[in-house]
């Protein structure tokens, strides 16, 4: 198609020279042609109606609009909007379509995307979503049932929930789409992962996980969230100074490593395994000295252990030098030699 945006805003003006005075303006303020955006509250106080009947208004000048456009070339991107969805399993959210078309279409950036978002919205093939709560609006062609769009989004939810982490994307959509099929035959991934685009609280990150928001791993905004997310991402161990490194280089942002080292020690969600070397509760460590460490391995075994035993579970939860090991067994107020190179809890000690 290749125009400026000059054009398209000519012949979408011409357009509107088809529509009563009352329904040009309505039409001409909500998508801000001559300023900002307005409101259908503010429109209507202007006019002393209701929104609703604001609304009204808007839809059917819009309406019209879809007729008038046909014998346009304004309704190229009507057609290049029905592709568009088409490849997208049938939906897509209104930004992104509207910006997908823009591409394809060769407009010039600079147009008012309120244009193209009228001139959609007026093909009787697409359905425009209506504003609800924790939701994006979203075009989509008649096929796509909303009935699909919902349980799509909360089967995903469950599964996620259940799960406790994020997923990739592969993985999720493929349960989905097997948990959908009695109901819905045939979902495509693609149509899935567009959905999922259209609700608040899912998160995709990485181009290939997708979480929930509250749990802002793909999403962090506070050090500690991006702590947690380096931290997942690497699934090992991680000096202080590494995690900084980490943050720096994921999230682009200059921190400092007394910062985050800071946060490393006061959040109870890390764990210190030893020598500045970080790891999450939430895989299984358990804070305290190396001491905690070993009179835990004595609680857990109930029997005398070797040095050989002691120190093989130690390092497992933490990296310290095995002499620090040997120094904790010696530590007579919590725990006793029964034998050669043999150790138990003393009787009746507990730390304090």
């Amino acid at each position: 198609m290749a125009v400026l945006s000059a054009e398209i805003r000519e012949n979408f003006l011409s357009v509107l020279a088809g529509l009563t005075e009352k329904e040009r303006a309505v039409i001409s303020r909500r998508i801000g042609l001559d300023g900002e955006r307005e409101t259908l509250q503010s429109i209507g106080e202007s006019y002393a109606i209701t929104r609703e009947r604001v609304r009204q208004i808007e839809d059917v000048g819009i309406r019209k609009i879809g007729r008038i456009v046909k014998s346009t070339r304004l309704h190229e991107i009507q057609s290049i909007g029905n592709k568009i969805l088409a490849l997208h399993g049938g939906l897509l959210i209104r930004d992104r379509l509207v910006s997908a078309v823009i591409r394809e279409t060769g407009i010039s950036e600079d147009v008012n995307s309120g244009i193209i978002e009228v001139i959609l919205q007026s093909d009787y093939n697409i359905q425009k979503s209506k504003p609800q709560l924790g939701t994006r609006t979203y075009f989509s062609l008649p096929e796509v049932q909303k009935k699909l769009v919902q349980e799509a989004y909360k089967d995903a939810v469950r599964v996620l929930k259940k799960k406790g982490d994020i997923m990739e994307n592969s993985a999720l959509y493929e349960t989905v789409k097997m948990n959908l099929f009695p109901q819905f035959w045939k979902v495509e991934a693609v149509l899935i992962d567009s959905i999922l685009d259209v609700y608040t609280d899912i998160v995709k990150g990485e181009e290939k996980y997708v979480g929930l928001e509250k749990w802002k791993i793909l999403n962090p905004s506070t050090l500690k969230d991006k702590a947690v997310y380096v931290l997942k991402k690497n699934k090992k161990p991680m000096h202080f100074v590494e995690i900084t490194n980490a943050i720096a280089d994921r999230f682009q942002e200059s921190v400092k490593v007394a910062t985050i080292h800071n946060e490393l020690i006061r959040n109870n969600e890390f764990v210190l395994i030893g020598r500045g070397i970080y790891v999450l509760k939430e895989w299984g460590y358990k804070p305290g000295t190396v001491l905690d460490v070993i009179i835990d391995v004595f609680n857990k075994a109930k029997t005398p252990l070797s040095t050989e035993d002691i120190v093989a579970k130690v390092l497992r939860v933490r990296q310290v030098k095995t002499s620090t090991i040997y120094m904790n067994l010696q530590n007579r107020k919590y725990v006793e030699r029964v034998g050669r190179n043999m150790y138990q809890l003393k009787e009746g000690a507990k730390l304090a």
